[in-house]
C-alpha cells in the first residue's frame, strides 16, 4: 500500500544523502571514510578533558528534620486519601498527636 501511494504521489523519502562533511569542510562520499568520520565525531563528542573530581562517599546524612517541618507537612496533606505501601494515613498520624509526629520525625 505504501509503495503504491509513493508511486502515485511521486513523493519519496530518502534515508541518507550518502555524503557527510569532514572536519575541514570537504564533502566525503566514500562509505568507509563516512564511517571513519562518524567514529571521529563520536570520539570528539564524548571526550572528557575535565579534571578528576572528588567522588562523594556514601554519606547520606543531611541536616536533621525538625518536628515543626513534619507538623507543617502533615497539615498540608489532604484527608481521605489512600494510604501508601506503609498503610499509614494522615488521619492516623494526626490522631497520635505529638507521639505520631515525633515518630515520623525520627524516621
Amino acid at each position: 500500500m505504501y509503495r503504491n501511494i509513493e508511486e502515485i504521489t511521486g513523493k519519496r523519502t530518502f534515508l541518507s544523502t550518502g555524503c557527510i562533511k569532514a572536519m575541514n569542510g570537504d564533502i566525503i562520499t566514500d562509505k568507509e571514510k563516512i564511517l571513519e568520520r562518524w567514529a571521529e565525531y563520536i570520539r570528539e563528542l564524548f571526550q572528557d578533558d575535565r579534571k578528576d573530581h572528588n567522588i562523594m562517599k556514601n554519606n547520606f546524612a543531611g541536616p536533621l528534620i525538625m518536628k515543626e517541618e513534619v507538623e507543617t507537612a502533615i497539615k498540608k496533606m489532604k484527608h481521605g486519601k489512600a494510604t501508601g505501601p506503609d498503610n499509614i494515613s494522615v488521619e492516623l498520624i494526626e490522631a497520635l498527636e505529638d507521639f505520631g509526629i515525633g515518630k515520623v520525625t525520627h524516621f
